[in-house]
């Protein structure tokens, strides 16, 4: 397949510095379907669907869709012949309260594998904790609920110290206590080897270049390796 099924959205919003429309990225329409990126990309019904749920890290902020880990991702797949789709549902500025906001229709499709990439706006913009957590418990709910047979990868996040050292460890903490409290699969931390490194990293210093999109791709897939086939049969080389 090599191209990502990517979902449309209309939104009109004031983002803050963390996060905002992809310079790159076009608003799109109301949300009605899928917005295939080509002609060749559509979803096949023996196809099992990869739903990449999150924010800007997500929908490749900066750069072009095809440049963004969840495209990765789909290129890895289809170089190892398995029958997966992926679909980017990545939302620039998106909250866990906009998250839990749209994804009752974003799950109006049959999804294998859901994959949640969300908090990191929460604690930028310094959202209480107890919010921020609630929210992600009540998406991994309402995925179950949908289908109790969805495998759920939750995306690990970390935040710079800003605000202050007991938010930041708390915030580091809901995602490793939410995956073992759910018995889901946990991404440790999405950035690990690229937050903090200027070279792998926008001028904005949060979103990652096309290498470092690069890296993301492999934090995902060290994770995604174990649900979609075995580990030793995935080694992987993603360029």
């Amino acid at each position: 397949m090599g191209k990502v099924l990517k979902f449309s959205y209309f939104f009109l919003a004031v983002l803050v510095y963390s996060c905002g429309e992809n310079p790159k990225q076009k608003a799109a329409e109301t949300p009605t379907t899928v917005d295939v990126k080509d002609d060749e990309a559509t979803l096949s019904d023996s196809n099992k669907v990869i739903l990449f749920f999150g924010n800007s890290l997500t929908a490749a902020y900066g750069l072009e869709t095809e440049e963004g880990f969840p495209n990765r991702i789909q290129e890895r797949i289809d170089s190892l012949g398995l029958d997966y789709t992926v679909i980017n549902s990545g939302l620039s500025g998106e909250t866990t309260s906009g998250g839990l906001n749209r994804l009752d229709w974003v799950l109006n499709q049959e999804v294998d594998i859901f994959v949640l990439e969300l908090g990191a706006n929460d604690g930028l913009r310094g959202i209480p904790l107890t919010e921020t957590r609630a929210n992600l418990q009540q998406m991994i709910d309402l995925v179950r609920s949908k289908n109790e047979n969805t495998q759920i990868i939750l995306a690990g996040m970390q935040i710079p110290p800003n605000m202050g050292a007991a938010y930041t460890t708390e915030f580091r903490n809901i995602f490793p206590d939410l995956a073992a409290k759910n018995d889901i699969l946990l991404i440790p931390f999405l950035l690990e080897g690229v937050a903090g490194i200027p070279d792998l990293n926008l001028d904005d210093g949060i979103h990652p270049t096309a290498e470092g999109q690069k890296i993301v791709a492999r934090n995902v897939w060290e994770v995604l390796a174990e649900v979609i086939q075995p580990v030793e049969e995935t080694e992987m080389v993603l360029d």
